[in-house]
């Protein structure tokens, strides 16, 4: 039996240099809204390793899954891609004959993954798209991307884009959907908004960084249950949706076509 050839493997050059989050450090009076700007783009990868418990995992993963289920001639996905780490994960991939398309409403973030993506020397091509998931065509999709992306997506507008995602994918296609959670037992949820704010504590975040993050957040970032997120993706046509990881109030699931 002839052996199988893994593909090459590109490794993502790290950015020793970012800098470090402190946008929440000083005391701010009325906090604003949380908005992904050139502030936020800056020291993103220093705020979301020390907020997000798992991301590196989440991450790596991605790019595993899209190395399965990712079909010749089709288009990956990466929606919200913010700075590209998930992209630079599924790209390594090397799928023949694949393009993974790139899609952030957020200017800022798009010009410092354009920088990044310059220095790379990747398998799969990526393209950058600046606008709105919601307006986006998906074609031709064996595997799509939503790592912590449809949180911020207006309730009311995630039925019609998961349905357009399900509609644009190929049989056999995937979604991957990373995400803020929240429980219907309220003991059980403020347990794990605690466990997740000692998470932020053991990388640093002082009480006043928490608090003055979570306010900016709060109406921007609208968590809803697993359950939620099951019934719904089945709705929206997907066969099968499982949990692949979990760490506090924080979920990865995968959805089936």
């Amino acid at each position: 039996m002839p052996k199988k050839t893994q593909p090459k493997k590109t490794q993502l050059k790290p950015n020793v240099s970012a800098p470090v989050d402190t946008l929440f450090l000083h005391p701010m009076g009325a906090v604003e809204g949380f908005t992904f700007d050139r502030s936020v783009a800056a020291v993103f990868p220093d705020m979301i390793q020390r907020s997000v418990p798992g991301y590196s995992t989440v991450v790596a993963i991605s790019g595993l899954l899209a190395q399965r289920f990712a079909q010749p001639g089709t288009q990956l996905y990466d929606l919200g891609c913010s700075l590209g780490a998930t992209s630079f994960s599924m790209a390594q991939a090397g799928t023949q004959d694949c393009e993974l398309i790139a899609v952030d409403s957020s200017k800022a973030m798009l010009d410092q993954f354009s920088v990044t993506l310059s220095e790379q020397n990747l398998p799969m091509p990526i393209t950058l798209i600046h606008a709105d998931i919601n307006t986006i065509k998906i074609e031709r999709a064996s595997v799509v991307a939503l790592n912590y992306t449809l949180q911020f997506v207006a309730i009311e507008q995630r039925v019609k884009l998961l349905q357009k995602i399900q509609h644009g994918m190929v049989t056999g296609g995937v979604l991957l959907l990373s995400e803020k959670i929240q429980f219907d037992d309220t003991s059980v949820n403020e347990l794990f908004v605690e466990l997740h704010h000692d998470f932020k504590r053991a990388n640093g975040y002082s009480e006043l960084e928490i608090s003055q993050k979570r306010e900016a957040i709060d109406n921007v970032l609208l968590p809803e249950s697993l359950q939620v997120h099951r019934q719904r993706l089945i709705g929206c046509g997907f066969s099968r949706v499982e949990v692949w990881f979990q760490c506090f109030n924080f979920a990865s699931l995968v959805a089936f076509k």
